[in-house]
This record gives C-alpha cells, sequence and structure tokens, in this order.
C-alpha cells in the first residue's frame, strides 16, 4: 500500500485522540490510526464517567473547569442528547474523617464555591442506606454530573470527520520511524507519513514511544473494576447522588435504574484488554454492604477499565524533548473524559505552536506542570 500524508497523525481514537482531531482538523490534514475494529474500545468505552470539579490534583481540576462550558452548551449539531445531567457527588465519612474531610472542603471551595458541608441528618436524608456511623459528616458538589460517554465521543469523532479529519480502524501500530521531514508509522492497516505524531495511545503511550525510539514517561496502567447489582426493592435511588467514602475504598451511584459498584481500586497491570476480578467484586460488596444497608444478592454486569496514571497523576501534554514533531498526549488517568474538550484544544494549540488558550492559563494550567520532561514523570531518568 503507498504510503499515506498528512499533516498530523494521531495514534488512538478514544476520548484523547478524538477531541484532539476534532480542535485540530479545522486547521490541518488529520488522520486517526486506531488499533481496534472500533475506536474507544478500551478506556473510553468502560468508563462509569462523572464530571466533576473537585476531582483530581490542581492542575486535572483546572483543566476540568475549563472543560465547563462545553459540556454545559456544546456547540450546534455536537449531539442530539445532553452531554451531562445533574447526579450530585457526595464524599462521606465517620467523626474520625470530620477534620480530614473539612480541609478538603476548604481547599475546593476555594474553586467551586457552591461546594457543601453536609452534616450527618443531611446525608441520611439524601442517602438513608447510609450507616450514620460511616454518615457522620460530607463534601456535597452539587454540580457534579453524570456525562454521556458514548454522545461525547461520537460528537468529537463526528464534528472531526466533518471537517475532514480520517479514522483508519484495525490500524494497530508496528513501526514508528523518524525520516526527514517527519514520522513514518507502519500499521496493520496501512503505511501513514506526517511531521508530527500526536501519542494517544491510552495505556499503549509507552510502548508507542519506545517503537519510534523516544523516552517513555514511566505510564502506569491501572485496572479498576465496577459493576451492576439490583437497587433495593421499594427504594428510589434516582436523586442519590455519587457516593464515595473518604478513604476511597468505594464508590456507588445510580445508574439507568440499577446501582454501579466499584471498590476504586488502582490495580498495576500491564497494557491489555483487562477484564474484572471476581476478587475485586468481592470486595466492593464487603465494603458497600458494611457501609450501607445494602444487601447485594446479585450481580448483574461487570466489567474493568484501564486508567494509566505517570508518577503525579497529572497528564502528560507537549512535544518530547528528544524528537522533534512527537507530540505526547497521555496518563488522562481517570479525568480524560471529563477534560477532553479543554485537553482537545489545548492539544491543538501547542501543536500548532500557539500559547495555552487564556482561558485555561487564567485558571492556572501551565505548561510546565503537563511537559514529559518535568518531576513528575520518570523521563528525567531514562
Amino acid at each position: 500500500m503507498d504510503m499515506q500524508p498528512t499533516e498530523v497523525l494521531i495514534i488512538g481514537a478514544g476520548m484523547a485522540g478524538a477531541s484532539a482531531a476534532y480542535s485540530l482538523a479545522p486547521h490541518c490534514r488529520v488522520a486517526m490510526l486506531e488499533r481496534e475494529a472500533q475506536p474507544g474500545y478500551h478506556a473510553t468505552g468502560r468508563s462509569a464517567a462523572m464530571y466533576s470539579e473537585t476531582y483530581g490534583n490542581a492542575t486535572v481540576r483546572a483543566i476540568t473547569t475549563a472543560s465547563k462550558p462545553f459540556y454545559f452548551d456544546p456547540p450546534e449539531g455536537f449531539s442530539a442528547y445532553p452531554l451531562v445531567t445533574p447526579r450530585g457527588s457526595l464524599l462521606v465519612g465517620s467523626a474520625s474523617d470530620h477534620d480530614a474531610l473539612r480541609a478538603v472542603w476548604e481547599e475546593l471551595r476555594a474553586r467551586v464555591p457552591n461546594v457543601q458541608w453536609w452534616t450527618q441528618a443531611e446525608i441520611l436524608q439524601r442517602v438513608p442506606v447510609l450507616r450514620p456511623e460511616m454518615a457522620h459528616c460530607g463534601v456535597f458538589e452539587p454540580d457534579a454530573m453524570d456525562m454521556d460517554v458514548h454522545a461525547i465521543h461520537q460528537g468529537f469523532l463526528r464534528g472531526a470527520k466533518a471537517a475532514g479529519a480520517q479514522l483508519v480502524c484495525g490500524a494497530g501500530v508496528q513501526q514508528v520511524q523518524r525520516e526527514a521531514g517527519g514520522w513514518r508509522v507502519e500499521t496493520a492497516g496501512g503505511s501513514f507519513f506526517a511531521p508530527i505524531v500526536i501519542n494517544a495511545a491510552g495505556a499503549w503511550c509507552d510502548e508507542v514511544a519506545q517503537l519510534a525510539g523516544v523516552a517513555p514517561v514511566g505510564l502506569v496502567p491501572k485496572r479498576r473494576t465496577a459493576f451492576t447489582s439490583e437497587a433495593p426493592a421499594g427504594c428510589d435511588i434516582s436523586a442519590w447522588p455519587l457516593v464515595i467514602d473518604a478513604q476511597e475504598s468505594f464508590y456507588f451511584k445510580p445508574d439507568a435504574g440499577v446501582l454501579l459498584i466499584s471498590p476504586a481500586n488502582e490495580d498495576p497491570v500491564s497494557p491489555q484488554d483487562v477484564q474484572p476480578e471476581e476478587l475485586d467484586v468481592a470486595i466492593a460488596v464487603d465494603r458497600v454492604e458494611t457501609a450501607t444497608t445494602l444487601h447485594i444478592r446479585q450481580v448483574r454486569r461487570k466489567w474493568a477499565g484501564l486508567r494509566s496514571f505517570v508518577a503525579d497523576k497529572s497528564p502528560v501534554v507537549g512535544f518530547a524533548p528528544d524528537a522533534p514533531g512527537f507530540f505526547w498526549l497521555a496518563g488522562q488517568g481517570g479525568y480524560g473524559i471529563q477534560t477532553a474538550p479543554a485537553m482537545g484544544e489545548l492539544t491543538a494549540a501547542l501543536v500548532r505552536g500557539l500559547p495555552v488558550p487564556q482561558a485555561m492559563a487564567v485558571l492556572g494550567v501551565r505548561l510546565e506542570d503537563l511537559s514529559a520532561h518535568r518531576s513528575g514523570t520518570r523521563a528525567t531518568a531514562v
């Protein structure tokens, strides 16, 4: 097959790659290379995503806030359905967690003023299945939202294609080589060439980098298991928020009439088509039944996904210091969907040689907190 030239090659068409293509395609020729038969098979397709401005470190929270206008008022024609719907999130703890939760509340309300401190009575009124001793106090985020991951992902893909981007599925990367004027990428779906390659391969980003002779950033994929179970008989769960315990050892939330439950595990694994572990499910059942009056009789559906992080849990975004034209878009962990609009816009700006967009800069988004050679990754030690 003849080599197919373009201006920007994006390796991976999950949420990161799709949002980058959406923002880049109006300005240059873009091709997305997806290893699977359909995009979004791995982390994107397995996310129980919530939009939360209080989730993640300061850098993640800033990029999340920058994404809020897009999600709450999306561009005309982006989706026929709302991208977010009200849910709320509640971080709860026992009496021994009081001081730590109070400190969390004080920190969070500096950026999100409507974050609320809840007493035991307020918590039990909203989520009566919690045991009183586990619901001594809590931090409630009213603007946390359920996200329609499929609608968001498809909106980005559709918009990118409408602007001229090409999507090639079944194009697992086999070789990446630097040549005069750019990068040649050999895949199962053909050969491609571009001056710029964006590494948006999710859990496989370090593997793609090593194929290209680029220093890895120490990305660690971590398995998270989730499952659904029937709601308790005679109980209307529709108004329950996402409930997370103060130790982040479990969470649960309503999901299309059933309960979605997770042990909030982060188990390091190699990049793979990850599957749920029975032990993770059993741990989650035990923790939830200890903290609530729920009795989880049956697991309806279970799955696992990969959330990939570097050491400081901030994304890695920007050109590699050791490889001209090789751009990192990696390490989004569990934040990739809630940050996708701003991350795509930021990627497009940096690829085009522009500064951090002003709306993000004023929120505190800084290149030095995202670069591939910062101290929060292993790249400097390679």
